[in-house]
């Protein structure tokens, strides 16, 4: 182990104890330090940020098969007492023997994700903050193939605190789905995280945005680059004339993490061979469409969870130049945790909740 000048072992963090309501997560002042092992480093957190993910693995809302009534997490079972936070930002403190002490300083941005294999585009099987200890403390021991340098970028630690988990899952959907410049998109939960990143990422890379969402977010997400905000309240058919008349060749895209209703309203409105990812279904889960549209119209359904190594890595290429700057709507200190998270389902905001060691 290759340590810096720290000797006290012991660190501040907000642990998991059982599932539940906030009252489930506690902080503890004297939690061991972890300790960087094999091919690992000891990454002090400079910025975190709260997801979905951290809220429903706390209450165990994902069921298991067969049994939707399961407290679990995404992937199943949770070891409990767990460190969440799947959002870090930091600087490298130590490393361990295998890795180069050139990395201790230097700050980073870690990809949450771990992988079936080692392929650039395996699929993930875990995240930091679920299967193993994450962000939500003063210390994280990650793997260093997980670390991206961040020392040249003009983004804040809060900013790039904002990206893998959001961002990462956004920009897995736009490379799935081969969303390319010139290209028309339409966004669904568009004020949400990973809708404000698809908003974001999409006008990065040069595409035609639309936005469904609220008719009072309309603004920023206009500025955040959609070149049309749609009320999502609007009734079918006149939703479907408005998309009509920004697209009248039909939607090339739909980048989805609502689910609901929005599949059989909007499905009419794509051109023939264009995609539909979806992401999430917040809306609603359980679907009906007509399937004839689909087949007869050559259009491509596409799943998508989280992202890959390569599409973390074009993630990361962007945070280096500031191609895309998210938006933190509040902060919080890391010992008020239980109050981040109640204000990340605040449907008024639009932008990250930002904890801050």
């Amino acid at each position: 182990m290759q340590y810096g000048q720290m000797t006290d072992r012991r660190m501040t963090a907000v642990v998991l104890r059982r599932h539940g309501g906030p009252e489930a997560l506690e902080v503890r002042t004297d939690w061991p330090l972890p300790e960087a092992g094999p091919g690992q480093v000891l990454v002090r957190v400079t910025a975190a940020a709260v997801n979905n993910t951290d809220v429903w693995t706390r209450e165990g809302a994902y069921g298991l098969p067969g049994r939707p009534e399961a407290l679990a997490g995404w992937r199943g079972a949770v070891d409990l007492p767990r460190v969440q936070g799947g959002d870090i930002a930091g600087v490298v403190a130590e490393t361990a023997e295998d890795v180069p002490d050139s990395w201790v300083g230097r700050r980073v941005l870690v990809d949450p994700a771990f992988y079936e294999d080692e392929r650039e585009d395996a699929p993930p099987v875990g995240l930091l903050g679920s299967e193993a200890d994450g962000g939500f403390a003063e210390y994280v021991a990650v793997d260093a193939d997980r670390l991206h340098d961040m020392s040249a970028s003009p983004l804040s630690d809060e900013e790039l605190a904002a990206l893998p988990v959001a961002y990462g899952t956004a920009m897995g959907m736009l490379e799935r789905a081969a969303v390319t410049r010139g290209e028309t998109v339409l966004v669904t939960g568009a004020s949400g995280g990973v809708g404000l990143a698809l908003v974001q990422l999409a006008a990065a890379r040069g595409a035609h945005v639309l936005a469904l969402t609220s008719g009072s977010k309309a603004a920023a997400l206009r500025e955040a680059g959609a070149l049309v905000a749609l009320p999502r309240d609007l009734p079918p058919e006149e939703l479907r004339r408005q998309v009509r008349a920004v697209a009248p060749g039909g939607l090339d895209a739909v980048a989805d993490v609502a689910a609901g209703p929005w599949l059989e309203r909007l499905l009419p409105t794509l051109r023939d061979g264009a995609r539909w990812v979806i992401a999430g279904a917040v809306a609603g889960p359980v679907v009906t469409f007509d399937l004839r549209r689909l087949y007869l119209h050559n259009l491509s359904l596409i799943g998508s969870s989280m992202h890959t190594r390569a599409h973390f890595a074009a993630l990361a290429d962007q945070a280096r130049t500031g191609a895309v700057r998210p938006h933190i709507a509040a902060r919080f200190p890391l010992h008020e945790l239980r109050a981040a998270q109640e204000a990340f389902r605040d449907s008024a905001r639009i932008g990250k909740i930002a904890v801050v060691p």
